[in-house]
């Protein structure tokens, strides 16, 4: 019974997995999307069009890695074997997990970063004492693409390792790597758009509102942080034309790292109050410290709109 409550929910977090990934507003036709500019009808553009840089990506080239150890710790080691692309999940790196301990455990990823930029991964492994296993991290194909990543070079993962009760034998266990790509690694900020905050070390920049979302609509957001300290950001006082909404959206941007993240809202909350477009949106973003969460700033209103 436990193999096939595991088997149920590594199918439902896949079909969940592939419809962000289709739902993406990276995705959609560009005649949903609109920027996002002031509330007086003025767009700014936080960058020198970065459209220029992003027209002189270099072309998409074959990635590799070397073997080699990522963790060995209290019996467990995992050990990277190879750079793999898959038809439908996109890239990801094979592991060989091995457990020479004398308890079960489950293998989980605490924060995977591609070339600095925070992207969503799939992956836990239930491994039985004394046994191995082979299982590929896949890093999301749609979160790549939202960041202009057309080739990875660098690589971080933070392990953790606990039992069936939940008790950690370790947790953000670092391990870092460089692919064959490394060398010509584009590291342009994909951060066009309008500055919507920008204090305490947090930047957040407005990109676009994506009409035809997966769930709804989405607010496309930039996210870059140089505080000192892994943060939390949330949105709190959501409104649109007025009206309150119930947004999703949650996300945690390591020291030094940048993000781009979704607010999602759902077409039931636009739906019950009439809305047909995005005339007017107003929030608040909720700061905060990830590891102690402590609160590290509550923002003023901010308000824009999408034309």
């Amino acid at each position: 019974m436990k193999r096939r409550a595991k088997v149920l929910a590594m199918v439902l977090c896949l079909s969940l997995f592939a419809a962000m990934a289709m739902g993406s507003g990276e995705s959609a036709s560009d005649s949903t999307k609109k920027d996002i500019v002031s509330s007086d009808g003025s767009s700014t553009t936080t960058t020198e069009e970065t459209s220029d840089a992003t027209a002189e990506k270099a072309e998409k080239v074959d990635v590799t890695i070397e073997e080699q150890v990522l963790v060995d710790q209290d019996g467990v080691k995992i050990t990277a074997t190879e750079y793999v692309t898959d038809s439908i999940w996109g890239d990801g790196i094979k592991l060989l997990i091995e457990n020479d301990s004398d308890s079960d455990y489950t293998v989980g990823c605490d924060a995977l970063i591609v070339n600095d930029y925070m992207i969503t991964d799939l992956f836990v492994s239930e491994i039985a004492a004394g046994k191995k296993a082979n299982e590929t991290m896949y890093l999301s194909s749609s979160g790549l693409k939202a960041a202009g990543i057309d080739n990875v070079g660098k690589i971080e993962m933070y392990f953790h390792a606990c039992n069936s009760d939940w008790d950690y034998i370790f947790k953000e266990a670092y391990s870092e790597i460089q692919t064959s790509a490394y060398a010509n690694m584009d590291t342009t900020p994909n951060d066009a758009g309008m500055e919507l905050y920008n204090e305490n070390g947090v930047r957040i920049v407005g990109k676009t509102v994506d009409e035809g979302s997966f769930w709804g609509t989405a607010v496309l957001l930039y996210c870059e942080n140089t505080s000192g300290k892994n943060v939390g950001i949330s949105v709190d006082d959501m409104s649109i034309n007025g009206f309150m909404m119930s947004p999703f959206f949650s996300t945690t941007v390591y020291d030094g790292k940048k993000s781009i993240d979704e607010i999602t809202i759902f077409s039931s909350d636009l739906e019950e109050n009439g809305i047909e477009s995005i005339d007017e949106v107003e929030l608040k973003f909720h700061i905060y410290n990830s590891d102690t969460y402590d609160t590290i700033a509550d923002s003023d209103p901010i308000t824009f709109s999408a034309k």
